[in-house]
């Protein structure tokens, strides 16, 4: 009996076998790995975030509120804007009721973050809904816009990218309202602190106008917000909100009718015609 020899493989060329350790090779995607991510994309904002959780801490200690209050806020509330809000009414005397409402009225905002991304975590359950929902703010909600278009390998880590960068938001404020509430006794009360409120927040949304809708917006909402400071329980803010959304949807309403966008069309044509001639 013969015995019939396998046939050889053929040699693989040298350069087309893949070298783990080539550092042009992209490195695996991961759940830690998007969770660094995340937390990488929110550190140039902790710059104004850790500022601003000290200013709170400091506020609310010289409002009169006690320590373990100001620091249960930060973990409850955790909305930077809502709790400065919060400690001006607190201040003030204000009923407990509208700081209540109050407090709801200025952090719905938070309703449009969360239709925005609730596509991208539809498949998760209902824990990683909650997770990421909890360490949603601003900041956070800025970061995450990176990854809502990601139909890549990366996607699947999109969620673990969103904890990152909210988680790293969470640690740096409840860690810098506690250093500003164990220092909030030693600042002189007369400074004008909760003056870095709004410069945090322009710098937020400053660099995202990027549409003339977006301007429009941001506009109406200043003036507005300057023209009715006199309003009493903070109700120009409200105002200032609904006058700058309604502005902003009206502008963006008029560059999506169909005379608009055949004008437009009309302008890049005629544009690229005279750099052709």
């Amino acid at each position: 009996m013969r015995w019939k020899a396998w046939p050889a493989r053929p040699a693989i060329p040298s350069d087309e076998v893949p070298d783990v350790n080539d550092p042009a090779r992209p490195p695996a995607i991961t759940a830690f790995g998007e969770w660094l991510a995340g937390a990488r994309a929110l550190a140039p904002m902790l710059l104004g975030v850790v500022p601003f959780g000290l200013i709170y801490g400091v506020l609310a200690v010289g409002a009169g509120m006690p320590a373990w209050l100001a620091c249960a806020m930060s973990a409850i509330v955790f909305g930077g804007a809502s709790q400065m809000i919060l400690t001006q009414l607190w201040t003030a005397g204000t009923p407990a009721v509208v700081i209540t409402l109050t407090v709801a009225m200025v952090n719905l905002r938070h309703a449009l973050y969360s239709a925005t991304i609730a596509p991208t975590l539809a498949h998760l359950p209902r824990r990683w809904k909650a997770l990421i929902a909890y360490l949603l703010t601003d900041e956070a909600f800025a970061a995450m816009t990176h990854r809502l278009g990601d139909t890549g390998p990366r996607a699947q880590y999109r969620h673990w990218y969103y904890f990152g960068g909210g988680f790293a938001l969470w640690a740096s404020w409840q860690v810098s309202t506690l250093a500003g509430v164990l220092v909030g006794a030693q600042v002189p009360r007369d400074w004008p602190l909760d003056f870095f409120l709004p410069l945090t927040f322009i710098g937020i949304i400053v660099p995202g106008l990027k549409h003339r809708s977006h301007v429009a917006a941001a506009v109406s909402a200043s003036v507005l917000a300057v023209a009715c400071f006199g309003l009493p329980h903070k109700l120009g803010l409200m105002v200032a909100a609904l006058g700058g959304i309604a502005a902003g949807m009206l502008v963006l309403g008029r560059g999506n009718r169909p005379g608009a966008r055949r004008a437009g069309a009309s302008d890049r044509s005629g544009s690229v015609g005279k750099e052709a001639a």
